[in-house]
């Protein structure tokens, strides 16, 4: 699934005022951290993700192995900010703009 521009615009939106609630630490990306991540995801479908890493690239590889291993949409990157969305079939939680 592919977001669109609008559905992008709208969901760093309801972003703004969330808090993050995976913190990736010195340990970066664990199995551990992936389950409790697709946990997060599969109840809220939107979250930031805060990474403790100064270094621009290692946040960047950081990034890439999460949006790879959890199946989620990237809606927007900020300094050391994720903002995360995946749809949760079973149950919506959040309503998408059409186009």
């Amino acid at each position: 699934m592919s977001l669109t521009k609008n559905q992008i615009k709208h969901l760093r939106s309801l972003a703004h005022n969330l808090k993050p609630i995976i913190l990736v630490g010195q340990n970066g990306v664990s199995e551990n951290l992936i389950n409790e991540l697709n946990i997060a995801l599969d109840h809220h479908e939107l979250l930031k993700v805060k990474l403790a890493s100064d270094d621009r690239e290692d946040r960047q590889v950081m990034m890439d192995d999460i949006i790879a291993q959890s199946n989620a949409e990237k809606v927007q990157t900020i300094g050391k900010t994720l903002i995360l969305f995946r749809r949760n079939t079973k149950k919506p939680v959040i309503e998408l703009p059409k186009k």
